[in-house]
């Protein structure tokens, strides 16, 4: 395509920005055999400060791939053998019913699948299903804090932080806020222990003697002080705690809830056919 014929098309197209609502057809902007690219398929390629060359050499490089699309795919439609053209029709009838029934089958449990699940029904299957739930890892309910060396008061910062009084956590809590580089509680969940000694300068090589030893870890480089005061935990090996693995209980109980509602669909569609007669085997 020639600058003339781009000038003379950009020059079209932006006449119709400005008189689209007065026009009852829509704008030919090429043709390739008998499919039409019209103004209104275009994307959005007009933007402010972007001159009329500019604008020319965009609508230019887009019309010139739409063209190379659609005439590789008719040739491609001349030229495909018969075999190839049948695969890929069923490969395309296959898809559009997979979707459909997709579809369909999330339409029916958004309506009529129960998604409510109980407590007493996730300690239930917590309880018979205790040895699905073995840790792969140590993990702990604990306070790390992490102060520079020369942050004041650290010794009023050990007594508090080993504490179970709520007045004195919140004294702490205070106290961080001024002057930890990092202070947290976890939101009192369960942690992994390798999520923990990330925080530390070195690494725990034994957790579950680690866990054992010291309800109370202080340690320190040139810069910091790190402190762990571990008010929980449970070895790896050992059953998880139901708190730390009810989503997952949760997750496992709607996934069997759906397979079952997709079966009992799929099932009750199956015989209702039958009784219909509108399923036979000759």
């Amino acid at each position: 395509m020639n600058k003339i014929t781009g000038f003379l098309i950009i020059s079209a197209l932006l006449t119709g920005c400005h008189n689209m609502a007065d026009q009852p057809k829509r704008i030919q902007v090429a043709k390739v055999g008998d499919v039409i690219l019209y103004y209104d398929e275009l994307p959005k390629l007009f933007q402010k400060g972007i001159s009329r060359e500019d604008s020319t050499a965009i609508i230019q490089n887009y019309i010139n791939k739409w063209a190379k699309k659609e005439l590789l795919f008719m040739k491609a439609e001349q030229n495909l053998s018969p075999d190839f053209k049948n695969e890929i029709d069923k490969q395309l009838e296959e898809t559009r019913a997979n979707l459909v029934i997709y579809q369909y089958q999330r339409q029916m449990m958004l309506e009529k699948m129960d998604t409510t699940i109980s407590e007493e029904e996730m300690e239930s299957y917590y309880a018979t299903n205790e040895k699905n739930f073995i840790l792969n890892s140590s993990i702990v309910k604990a306070l790390f804090i992490k102060v520079p060396v020369e942050t004041p008061g650290l010794d009023k910062i050990r007594v508090w932080a080993r504490s179970n009084d709520q007045k004195d956590f919140q004294q702490l809590e205070s106290y961080c806020y001024q002057f930890a580089e990092k202070f947290d509680d976890f939101n009192e969940d369960w942690v992994t222990m390798d999520r923990l000694s990330i925080e530390l300068p070195q690494d725990i090589l034994n957790q579950d003697d680690f866990l054992k030893r010291n309800p109370w870890y202080e340690t320190s480089d040139s810069s910091s002080v790190y402190m762990i005061s571990i008010r929980d935990y449970r070895q790896r090996y050992s059953l998880a705690p139901f708190d730390y693995v009810k989503n997952d209980i949760k997750s496992i109980i709607l996934n069997n809830r759906r397979f079952e509602f997709l079966q009992s669909l799929e099932n009750g569609i199956y015989n209702e056919a039958i009784k219909a007669n509108t399923f036979k085997i000759f």
